[in-house]
């Protein structure tokens, strides 16, 4: 048996301003050939679990193309045509093979193309034909379409936020993958479309903590396969986007309908409980300095990296500074200019800069400060988060600031924290630090849970906000709660 791999994973803001052009990816993860398993091979991510099983399983497969930016604004029809039509010569290039295994987002947007991933998918099925089996790995968070799923024999989401268990749904993608071609199961699939747009919410809280529960009891089924709740990712103005339900059964459509349409309801009735108010940054700083114990987190949601912001937002920041808290920390700021200033100067110099603020007007001014520059690195480390462990990244030049008393970490290349890592390359132990301020929603969580007393999520203007209110959604075929009074289900 021989299987190609591969992935092309966005997950586009429509809001940010900030293309997502071939660059982006090359300053990610843009790899071909055997580069995309010296890449992939071991990390706990999609393609790395995909990996794993092919070789434990004796499978061959051949690596075509790996491209992944971290979120940001659309991309440009180029980028995406060059990076299609590079998986379409990588997919023509083998005389013959006996799947496709594909990696990919669920909420990737193009300039005149909602659904890139559908869009994708098609190209791949109309160029192989309808003998070859095609499965496919999508994140939580995917605007999930019939195109997708249609020209797909198997789609697989991962149902943990953060998500810790993208390693084992690719590895389950191929897992599945095997007993379809050796004939052992018949994958049919129900998607049901809810006529709801949820915030971004962890899984490690209830309601969706027990909605999960409810779709692993309907996994008890031996004829049901997969049952998935995908959250939707709300930050995009497109014709399909939200809440959906995918079930796959093995031969039975009326159980995936059945089951599907009933984890729909249920999600319905606890809809309210998704739309959570949160502190400010100020509100939070009092509720962290009132908790005993020390590294208390503030997330702030609203700057999150890894939903498409810029990673520059100054107001969490600002508000730590004002209060100069006594051992605090703060990890990251995406501002390369800073970086650069930081690093002619040298460690134990001061620099007056201008700090973040300088992508938009949204996420607050820039920060006029004095700083000392405490240490320099190149912002290369090793991921030790659960999820996408042993992952190399590099965040190019960075610096350890302090400011007021608190310790301000500054990166060149933007993305959110996941783990403590990037802290301790540069010298800070977070269990000594009171108040620990870093941008991300949910994905900080699977690394800071361990070593944190207390987490506290502190909103405000962003392009990540869970204030869903603030954006202008206008292109959904269908009205959906919360920006239209929706009463009950369509079926």
């Amino acid at each position: 048996m021989k299987i190609l791999i591969g992935q092309l994973i966005h997950e586009t803001n429509t809001f940010s301003n900030v293309p997502t052009d071939i660059a982006k990816f090359k300053e990610w993860d843009l790899h071909y050939g055997t580069d995309v398993i010296q890449k992939h091979r071991g990390v706990r991510y999609y393609l790395g679990g995909m990996i794993a099983a092919c070789e434990d399983n004796g499978i061959e497969y051949v690596p075509t193309l790996s491209a992944m930016a971290l979120p940001a604004g659309l991309i440009p029809e180029e980028t995406y045509l060059r990076l299609k039509n590079e998986l379409l010569d990588a997919i023509r290039s083998q005389e013959s093979f006996d799947a496709i295994a594909l990696s990919l987002h669920g909420a990737g947007v193009v300039e005149g193309i909602d659904d890139m991933e559908g869009d994708l998918l098609q190209a791949v099925r109309s160029e192989v034909g309808s003998d070859i089996p095609i499965v496919v790995s999508l994140d939580l968070h995917a605007n999930l379409t019939e195109q997708m799923v249609s020209n797909a024999d198997i789609t697989l989401g991962n149902i943990l936020y953060p998500h810790e268990d993208c390693y084992e749904i690719g590895y389950e993608t191929i897992t599945l993958l095997k007993q379809y071609t050796e004939s052992r199961i018949k994958p049919v699939t129900h998607l049901i479309n809810l006529p709801l747009i949820m915030p971004t919410y962890t899984t490690e809280l209830s309601p969706m903590k027990d909605l999960n529960d409810a779709c692993a009891q309907a996994e008890q089924d031996e004829k049901v396969l997969d049952c998935t709740i995908y959250h939707g990712f709300p930050y995009t103005d497109i014709e399909q986007m939200g809440v959906s339900v995918l079930v796959t059964t093995n031969d039975d459509p009326e159980l995936a309908e059945h089951t599907a349409k009933q984890i729909a309801r249920e999600i319905w009735n606890v809809k309210e409980e998704l739309f959570v108010n949160h502190p400010s940054p100020e509100g939070g700083l009092k509720l962290a300095l009132a908790h005993e114990g020390n590294s208390v987190i503030l997330n702030e949601t609203s700057d999150n990296p890894g939903a498409g912001t810029p990673g520059d937002g100054t107001y969490l920041l600002r508000a730590m500074l004002e209060a100069k808290i006594e051992k605090s920390c703060f990890g990251f700021m995406c501002d390369p200019e800073v970086a650069n200033i930081a690093h002619k100067a040298g460690a134990g110099t001061y620099i007056d800069v201008n700090l973040g603020g300088k992508t938009d007007d949204l996420h607050g001014e820039s920060l006029k400060v004095h700083a000392y520059v405490k240490s320099l690195t190149d912002g290369k480390f090793i991921q030790s988060s659960p999820m996408g462990r042993g992952n190399q990244v590099n965040l190019g030049k960075s610096a350890r600031l302090i400011i007021n008393g608190v310790d301000v970490l500054v990166t060149s290349i933007n993305t959110q924290v996941k783990d403590e890592v990037f802290f301790t390359l540069h010298g800070i132990d977070i269990s000594e630090y009171k108040v620990v301020g870093l941008k991300s929603s949910s994905h900080f969580r699977a690394g800071f849970n361990p070593i944190s007393s207390k987490i506290i999520t502190v909103d405000s203007p962003g392009l990540s906000t869970l204030d869903l209110s603030v954006f202008q959604i206008t292109k959904p075929k269908m009205e959906c709660y919360p920006f239209h009074e929706v009463n009950q289900l369509p079926f």
